[in-house]
């Protein structure tokens, strides 16, 4: 079992930043992905972001390149997903995502565990 729990979502003005952190638990000592996915107000769940348990590949969503980055930290079990210049649409409750086959993928299938989710909102 791994257990996610994401953190550092609020209310944040259009064209502000925030940071959000997924910290895992549990099964640390296994070489995962993971990866951030998010459902807005009466919109489907889609996927922003994700991340290699080495760090190397990463891959975005088009809604997001170039306004968000990775970083990770393995000691702390912790990724942290920036987001800059953030728009009405980026409102959303984001959710961090653990795939065990270490995959970087875009398909939320693929993803075993997954967190409770973060609110994120951004008011214009």
């Amino acid at each position: 079992q791994v257990q996610l729990e994401e953190s550092g979502g609020g209310l944040v003005q259009a064209g502000g930043s925030l940071r959000l952190s997924c910290t895992a638990s549990g099964r640390t000592f296994e070489r995962y992905t993971l990866g951030w996915f998010r459902q807005g107000p009466g919109k489907e769940r889609e996927f922003v972001a994700a991340i290699s348990w080495s760090g190397y590949s990463k891959i975005y969503a088009n809604s997001v390149k170039g306004r968000s980055y990775f970083s990770r930290d393995n000691d702390k079990n912790t990724v942290y997903l920036h987001m800059d210049n953030l728009r009405p649409e980026d409102t959303a409750a984001y959710y961090c995502a653990a795939d065990l086959y270490d995959l970087t993928t875009d398909r939320a299938s693929s993803y075993n565990y997954w967190g409770p989710g973060t609110q994120v909102t951004v008011s214009s």
